[in-house]
């Protein structure tokens, strides 16, 4: 069998990724999360939680809206340090990852406080996580409490077209553009996540840029060979 060729040279220069709502591409998979955080003015109790697989556009959607509603935004792991009154009196936060506060003690009082300073204030709170509220392992009672009481809003793993669309966007912030031969064939053949696009993408880029081949249809299918006797 022939051995994978190994990816050796550094990663080649990318535009910075575009993460606003023109480039936030609408499928079954993910129209009804959209919704839901287009309607953030009649969240119950103003909070919403976005839950999906990874790199399904859980951290997107949730830049969109802080963009569009001048919202603060930052990670969960950030939270404990954070000011919790300055951002509070934004009015508006959301947080990225926020299953992460699960079972981090100082984590849980931050989000539990700033939850409190949110809601008196009639503010609004958007989460991301993988899993709904009721699934996180939250010590703190109250919090868990009032996690579980949020809406939540799902999005689903890429259907083909929304596979397709983020394959051109993701070779088009590496400036490659690739015929649509080469998306539907590979829109077909990798994992059914954006994380598994990304990943394909970043192979392929760094590939061709190893041996100054042309991204087709054969080579795609090479490299997507290597990647799976590599175990990616």
């Amino acid at each position: 069998m022939k051995r994978p060729e190994q990816f050796t040279l550094p990663l080649p220069q990318a535009r910075p990724a575009a993460t606003g709502r023109a480039d936030f591409f609408v499928s079954a998979a993910n129209a009804a999360a959209l919704a839901a955080v287009d309607g953030w003015q009649d969240w119950p109790q103003g909070k919403l939680v976005l839950v999906g697989p990874p790199g399904a556009g859980k951290s997107h959607l949730a830049r969109i809206w802080a963009a569009e509603t001048d919202a603060a935004l930052l990670p969960a792991a950030d939270l404990p340090a954070a000011d919790l009154p300055a951002l509070a009196a934004t009015g508006r936060v959301a947080l990225d990852d926020a299953h992460h506060v699960a079972g981090d003690a100082a984590a849980e009082r931050a989000l539990f406080h700033l939850h409190n300073m949110l809601a008196a204030a009639g503010g609004q709170l958007l989460l991301t996580a993988t899993e709904a509220p009721n699934r996180w392992p939250v010590a703190l009672p109250d919090l868990a409490s009032r996690l579980q009481a949020a809406p939540v809003a799902r999005l689903d793993r890429p259907d083909d077209a929304l596979l397709a669309a983020v394959l051109v966007k993701l070779f088009a912030d590496r400036q490659l553009h690739v015929a649509p031969a080469v998306i539907a064939y590979l829109a077909t053949r990798i994992d059914r996540s954006l994380a598994a696009a990304a990943g394909v993408v970043v192979a392929i880029d760094r590939q061709s840029l190893t041996t100054r081949r042309e991204i087709t249809r054969a080579f795609a299918a090479e490299v997507l060979d290597t990647l799976t006797e590599a175990g990616h």
